[in-house]
């Protein structure tokens, strides 16, 4: 029977634990099958492989002919009411990865005194090109995130808006909300306030360049150089970050830092995996972004308003935090306490460095899942564990998350004084309705990160791996390798495993169309 070169059960070759160099050693005839089944190396349509794996989740890949038709008719027309503030003068930026191109935020800063700094950030004005229940709305409502693939992005708004009218780019005016906000030099924060502003985008910049720039390591970014003010623009707000941080830290947020791979794709081959650390410019943003859904939260709450929260609650796997950190030398309390796992976790990566984001990942999996609820201005707030916040909504990516959409027509109706624009019971139904959409989301952009990856691991049969257990439980136990840095699951030698051991392991399958990765414990 002939085997299609797309399904070829690749797993059935290389199920020994012979590796492939031991294979090349191997007599004449035998290296001339190990040169067929190169041959043999599976080629995918990746972009395919994610729309079928979307409508398995029952996720929207493509816009319908009335979303199209709509968008098509959509025009940014310019009206702008007198409550409207002009701040194009301002030095706004946007910092963002590299080959990004759905801008929601702007940030600007200045020093009142000494002692007293503002921050403003911009976020991107979409509900006056998206109207509530209108059919582009609906189509948002549905999927409510965009979702990254390594070959195709799945926006939430058609490319028009997401990547063009709505979006707050390079040299052109956009409407935004602002929020306005003190911040003195302990970094707490003081006065504030939010209102609607026209501004403009001055340049558009990187991650990695600006943060290399800010810490020392490379050259001034040329858009950096290029727009006057610009330099001590972004050392200033560089300067208030270092001061959220430590007051944040000193809060008890966690000071946890994680890897995130992206399989670097062409022509549907993958070629590299690029791992993206925190550093400088992405700390800016991180805090810049924390104090906008910080002041969102204490606004609607002064408004009286209710507002959606992701929350970490109280981690249910406190006692397995604790047994690592007694297996590392240190004692963390029997009941949950944030402020005592940062001084841990800050304490871990001053002796090691280097095997901090393996220990990062262990927390984060041994935190659980955030969960979007409903919260009344006058309820208890449960906050949220990992970042030491009572006060925390979601509001600065309207382009990409529904919810922030949701939250700036809340915030409209109060900026105009109108009526709320949803029910309560629409409110709840939609908190639980985006929780589980993007829970299915992030299922997909996990498997096609394995998928892609699985292009780099196929002459790769056989190797034995360094690898951090990531879960365990009733659905399997899961392992994490770092070179490279892919996921797995552990279909042998689990026994008696749990999330933050180290182990060697062995990959003996893979199932590129299916996402499944197979290791077993040597």
């Amino acid at each position: 029977m002939a085997v299609s070169k797309n399904h070829f059960p690749i797993s059935l070759v290389y199920k020994s634990s012979t590796t492939l160099k031991n294979i090349e050693r191997l007599t004449y005839p035998f290296n001339r099958i190990f040169m067929a089944i190169q041959e043999l190396k599976p080629t995918f349509d990746l972009t395919e492989i994610a729309k079928k794996t979307m409508r398995e989740k029952n996720l929207l890949t493509e816009f319908l002919l009335d979303v199209q038709k709509a968008t098509e008719k959509t025009f940014d027309h310019g009206a702008i009411s007198p409550a409207t503030k002009r701040m194009t003068d301002f030095l706004w930026c946007s910092i963002d990865n590299d080959d990004s191109k759905y801008l929601d935020q702007l940030t600007y800063a200045e020093k009142l005194d000494d002692e007293t700094y503002k921050i403003y950030i911009a976020i991107a004005e979409v509900d006056h090109l998206v109207p509530q229940n209108s059919v582009i709305d609906r189509h948002a409502q549905y999927n409510t995130v965009s979702i990254y693939t390594p070959t195709k992005v799945f926006p939430m708004l058609p490319e028009k808006l997401s990547a063009g009218l709505t979006s707050l780019n390079e040299g052109v005016d956009r409407l935004a909300i602002v929020v306005e906000v003190e911040v003195n030099d302990n970094g707490a924060l003081g006065n504030f306030n939010i209102y609607s502003a026209l501004v403009h985008n001055h340049a558009k910049l990187a991650y990695n360049s600006v943060s290399t720039w800010l810490e020392g390591n490379g050259p001034i970014p040329e858009k950096v150089a290029n727009v006057t003010g610009m330099e001590a623009q972004l050392y200033l707000q560089d300067t208030i970050t270092q001061l959220l941080k430590e007051f944040r830290n000193q809060k008890g947020a966690l000071a946890l830092e994680t890897i995130k791979p992206k399989t670097i794709v062409e022509k549907e081959d993958a070629i590299d995996i690029k791992i993206s650390k925190k550093n400088r410019a992405r700390d800016l943003i991180e805090n810049f972004m924390i104090v906008a859904n910080t002041i969102t939260a204490l606004y609607l709450k002064s408004k009286q308003l209710p507002s959606f929260r992701k929350i970490v609650r109280v981690p249910k796997k406190w006692d397995r935090i604790v047994e690592i950190a007694r297996d590392l030398g240190e004692t963390l309390p029997d009941q949950p306490d944030s402020k005592a796992l940062d001084l841990f976790l800050i304490k871990q990566k001053l002796l090691d460095p280097v095997h901090f984001p393996d220990l990062s990942l262990t927390i984060i999996k041994l935190l659980g899942n955030g969960e979007y609820i409903v919260e009344y201005y006058d309820d208890m707030p449960i906050g949220h564990f990992g970042l030491a916040h009572a006060d925390y909504t979601h509001s600065t990516a309207p382009n990409r998350r529904y919810l922030d959409l949701i939250t700036q027509r809340i915030i409209k109706a109060a900026l105009e004084n109108k009526e709320m624009p949803y029910t309560l019971n629409e409110l709840e139904k939609l908190a639980k309705h985006c929780t589980i959409q993007e829970v299915e989301a992030d299922k997909v952009e996990r498997k096609m990160r394995k998928s892609a990856a699985m292009m780099l691991l196929f002459s790769k049969f056989g190797e034995v791996f360094d690898a951090i257990i990531t879960g365990a439980g009733t659905k399997g136990t899961w392992v994490h390798i770092f070179n490279p840095s892919v996921d797995g699951k552990l279909v042998g030698g689990f026994e008696n495993k749990d999330v933050g051991d180290l182990i060697l392991v062995k990959l003996i399958h893979l199932d590129i169309e299916n996402g499944h990765i197979d290791f077993t414990k040597v």
